[in-house]
C-alpha cells in the first residue's frame, strides 16, 4: 500500500500581515496558526508523518516543538522561495519513501482546513495518476484590470476555481517537476502549477470555502470565527 506524507512550508515571513512576527506564529485562539495547521494534519490517520519546513533563523519553533513527537513530525530548513522549501521537504523524505508514495503539501497559513476535506482529497486521488488539489469553484463575477486598476474585461467564471491546499501528488513526480521549474526559472505559485508545466493534469477536489489562507489581518479574525463556530456546532 502506498504511504502518504505531508509537507508544510512554514519558512515565510508573511509581510502583508504587518505583524512583528511571522504570521504562522500569530495567536489564533489558544494556539498559534501553525499549531492549528499541524494538529489537524497529525489527526489524519492516513498520514505516516509530517515534515514542517522552517526558516534557518526561525526563533519561534523551539517554544512549540516539545508538543510534537519526533516520530510523527520532523523539521527541515527551508529555502529562498516556497518551491525551494517544498523541494527541501521532499528531499528529506526521499531517504525513507518510495517515489510512488504520496505527499500532501499544505500551507502553514491554512489552519481551518477540515479533516473531512483532507480525507476526501485522499480518497478522491489515490486511484488517479496525476494527483490534484482541494479548491472551490469561483462564485463571484471576475474582472480583469490594467496597471491603474481600471476594469478592462469581465472574465467568464465557468471553469474557474480557487486553488487551495493540501495539494497531493506522487512524491517522485512532484520533486522532479519542482526541480525542473527551478532549473528553468519558471514561476510556480503552487505545486499544481509545477505539475501542470510538467505535463500532468491535476484533479480539482471540491472542499469547503472556510479553508482560507491567512494573508492580511482580517483573515485572522475570520479564521477565529470559523474555528469557534465549529466548536459550537
Amino acid at each position: 500500500m502506498d504511504k502518504l506524507w505531508a509537507v508544510v512550508p512554514a519558512a515565510g515571513a508573511g509581510r502583508r500581515m504587518s505583524a512583528n512576527i511571522p504570521k504562522q506564529y500569530l495567536r489564533l485562539g489558544e494556539k498559534t496558526v501553525l499549531e492549528h495547521t499541524l494538529d489537524i494534519l497529525l489527526a489524519c490517520p492516513q498520514l505516516a508523518g509530517v515534515v514542517v519546513v522552517l526558516s534557518a533563523d526561525d526563533g519561534y519553533w523551539p517554544g512549540l516543538q516539545d508538543r510534537y513527537s519526533p516520530e510523527r513530525l520532523e523539521v527541515v530548513t527551508g529555502g529562498a522561495e516556497r518551491c525551494h522549501s517544498v523541494l527541501n521537504g521532499l528531499a528529506h523524505l526521499a531517504g525513507k519513501t518510495d517515489a510512488d508514495d504520496w505527499v500532501l503539501v499544505h500551507d502553514a497559513a491554512r489552519p481551518c482546513v477540515r479533516l473531512s476535506d483532507i480525507r476526501k482529497l485522499i480518497d478522491s486521488l489515490l486511484a488517479t495518476a496525476d494527483g490534484g488539489l482541494l479548491g472551490v469553484p469561483v462564485a463571484d463575477t471576475m474582472k480583469q484590470v490594467d496597471g491603474n486598476e481600471r476594469v478592462t474585461a469581465t472574465v467568464a467564471r465557468e471553469g474557474l476555481w480557487h486553488a487551495y491546499t493540501p495539494q497531493m501528488f506522487r512524491l517522485g513526480r512532484l520533486r522532479t517537476a519542482l526541480q525542473h521549474a527551478i532549473d528553468n526559472d519558471l514561476l510556480v505559485t503552487d505545486e499544481a502549477s509545477a505539475m501542470e508545466m510538467a505535463g500532468y493534469l491535476p484533479h480539482m477536489v471540491q472542499g469547503e470555502r472556510d479553508n482560507i489562507k491567512i494573508t492580511v489581518p482580517s483573515d485572522l479574525e475570520l479564521a477565529a470565527f470559523y474555528l469557534q463556530a465549529r466548536k459550537q456546532s
